[in-house]
């Protein structure tokens, strides 16, 4: 028999989704038998979505197998300790993230991303410890390609996480993209409405001006600041958010991103020598809607970046 006090990161959460975090070897069908018969809320008996509160006491009469060891080690610390923080206070952490770093470790590169340099510098700090938390890391509210730059939000805490995840799914969250397309785009400001199909064995959309079975309909507003030697620079905003949906959407209508090797043109990125699509999320504007709980605070409030790698290709006087 083993007891686990339920503190304020698990809070809120189902049951089931608990302890498919806490035990992740324990197959789903076996967990569902322990939740009728040898797992206790409080001392009682416990449905699969009763929620957690704080303090609730879990009592298990399960097999020890699914107790997993805590190592002594922990991969995120091979990750190195270099972030730039544009921005930190006790929930969040706005992170500027360069072209070419993974957000998530992936299956051929395991150690050194985004999320594990955040939970390295947070370990270094104290503020978080695997051996304290049952089910909570500290996680990404949004991703960017590895390719792309700009602003990523990482949530210090559960609460955080929940309520950005909501502001985010309610578009209450406001993000800008600056990059560099190639020709001139008429009409030099627009929203671009189509729609957007998945391949996710080849890693790739496509995009048509008419719905097909499995495709979402996307909305991309784009404004010409700067226009030279047949690029142009353009501030996006995204009035809908899918997989590589700025590029393949430019892509789409002939003025595909400077830099992008799975949309845009290879002879053009060459000849220009750009490694990675001139794309960045450069603006971040908190616009909140609905209350924002613990998160109050940051309504109304608004983050740049304060250099994007690619923009001195035009003359600053042409676009501020």
């Amino acid at each position: 028999m083993r007891q686990i006090i339920i503190t304020e990161n698990d809070s809120g959460q189902r049951l089931d989704k608990f302890l498919t975090k806490r035990f992740r070897n324990m197959p789903t069908s076996l967990m569902y038998k322990y939740i009728r018969t040898y797992i206790k809320l409080n001392g009682k008996r416990c449905e699969i979505a009763s929620r957690l509160q704080t303090g609730d006491v879990l009592t298990l009469y399960i097999k020890e197998e699914f107790f997993e060891e805590t190592p002594d080690t922990y991969d995120f610390l091979k990750a190195p300790v270099k972030l730039d923080i544009l921005y930190e206070d006790d929930n969040i952490l706005l992170l500027n993230k360069k072209p070419g770093l993974l957000v998530h470790p992936d299956d051929t590169y395991h150690f050194d991303s985004l999320i594990a340099r955040v939970q390295h510098y947070l370990y270094d700090k104290g503020v978080y410890d695997p051996k304290e938390e049952n089910s909570f890391a500290p996680a990404l509210v949004n991703r960017i390609d590895r390719n792309t730059g700009g602003i990523v939000i990482a949530a210090k805490n559960a609460e955080t996480l929940r309520i950005m995840n909501q502001k985010l799914k309610d578009r209450e969250v406001e993000k800008r993209y600056l990059c560099i397309a190639v020709g001139y785009l008429k009409p030099k400001e627009a929203v671009l409405t189509d729609y957007l199909e998945k391949n996710e064995a080849k890693n790739r959309v496509y995009i048509s001006h008419h719905p097909t079975p499995n495709s979402k309909t996307i909305k991309t507003k784009y404004r010409v600041l700067a226009e030279r030697n047949q690029f142009s620079l353009l501030d996006v905003d995204l009035l809908t958010g899918r997989t590589h949906q700025i590029r393949a959407h430019l892509a789409f209508i002939g003025h595909p991103l400077l830099g992008d090797g799975k949309y845009g043109k290879n002879e053009i990125n060459r000849r220009m020598g750009y490694q990675y699509q001139a794309l960045y999320s450069y603006q971040l504007r908190f616009h909140f809607t609905t209350d924002g709980g613990i998160l109050q605070y940051l309504d109304g409030r608004m983050f740049t970046a304060p250099k994007i790698w690619f923009t001195d290709y035009f003359r600053e006087e042409d676009y501020l």
